[in-house]
């Protein structure tokens, strides 16, 4: 006989109801808004990191915090590259103008007085270094300007996550494109700057350069700019000057050869040239402002069958041969005139 017993009736446990505080995707998204800053900032974090984790959202955060970051790194950059550049800029200046005008000397500086006024050819000499000394300034300033600020703009771009190698390599084969279609320009630039550091010539020097003669008026890294004695401008690039005879660097010397009758007293001829250029010498308008030296008479320097040529020399400054040399002239020919010694044709 069989038994019926009822199955017992399954228990059935209610499912808990969700909190506000685990809503889907909240939770999430909280998470991931910090790890981007933890990522974008470092474990460390940081004045920006704390304050955009501070003030912005979590999602807002690593973005504005990199662009701070981004844009304070590149204002200190130009900052430090213009320090550097305003710096290096002073210190050229200095030390050019220490070249140019020249130290005073030790006892002048003990006894507290300036240096005497530089005259005659002292005082070319020391324009003319002033002159080469401030071109040189000029191209070291553009040179440590170019290299400072090219060095700033690439850290710029590396903080930007541009790829720098590819910009070096393209500038790399640029330049060396550049340097085989411009090596004429490039020959032209360095041997102005050699001409410039060994003070081969200036402006208004008197030079020979081969092709042109002339009147200096103009000297660039590039070119040189004469003009000749029948006023043309010959513009010569300084590669291709091979030679230069300079006229007027240091000092120049006026020479006038005097032909007299052979039949003259060679002895009355010597003295009375020797008064002509002592009293060119004592003439203020001449004496150290022009004629450095005092002149002498060097003697006969030739003798022919009609005629005996006497040689008179004066050391001046330079590019003023030529005055100083019409000007013995003039006072011979009168000297010459007064004591009745004829002037002799020379065969």
């Amino acid at each position: 006989m069989f038994l019926l017993v009822p199955s017992p009736t399954p228990t059935v446990t209610p499912s808990p109801t969700p909190s506000p505080s685990s809503l889907p995707g909240l939770e999430d998204l909280t998470n991931m808004g910090a790890a981007l800053v933890n990522g974008a900032c470092g474990r460390d974090g940081g004045i920006i990191c704390e304050l955009a984790q501070t003030v912005l959202p979590p999602a807002w955060a690593p973005f504005v915090a990199s662009v701070l970051a981004t844009l304070i790194a590149i204002v200190l950059i130009t900052a430090v590259a213009l320090i550097l550049r305003k710096v290096a800029v002073r210190l050229i200046t200095g030390i050019v103008q220490r070249a140019s005008s020249g130290r005073p000397t030790l006892a002048g500086r003990l006894r507290g007085k300036d240096p005497a006024p530089l005259e005659g050819l002292d005082a070319i000499m020391a324009e003319r270094r002033r002159q080469r000394a401030e071109t040189m300034g000029s191209v070291l300033n553009s040179t440590a300007s170019v290299i400072i600020l090219g060095t700033a703009a690439l850290t710029i771009l590396e903080r930007l996550s541009v790829p720098i190698a590819p910009v070096l390599t393209s500038v790399g084969i640029l330049g060396v494109a550049i340097g085989f279609g411009a090596q004429e320009l490039v020959k032209d630039f360095i041997a102005g700057m050699f001409m410039l550091l060994e003070d081969q010539y200036g402006v208004g020097d008197v030079i020979d350069a081969g092709a042109a003669s002339g009147t200096v008026e103009a000297v660039t890294l590039r070119i040189t700019r004469l003009r000749d004695a029948d006023g043309r401008v010959w513009y010569v690039r300084n590669g291709t000057i091979t030679r230069v005879g300079n006229e007027s660097q240091g000092w120049s010397r006026a020479t006038v050869d005097v032909p007299v009758a052979y039949t003259a007293d060679i002895p009355v001829v010597r003295d009375l040239l020797r008064k002509v250029v002592e009293e060119i010498w004592n003439d203020p308008d001449y004496r150290d402002s022009v004629v450095v030296e005092e002149p002498q008479v060097w003697g006969i320097e030739q003798i022919s069958g009609t005629a005996v040529v006497f040689r008179v020399n004066a050391k001046t400054i330079p590019s003023h041969q030529s005055e100083i040399a019409r000007e013995l002239r003039i006072r011979i020919k009168s000297a010459l005139d007064q004591a009745s010694i004829p002037i002799a044709n020379v065969a």
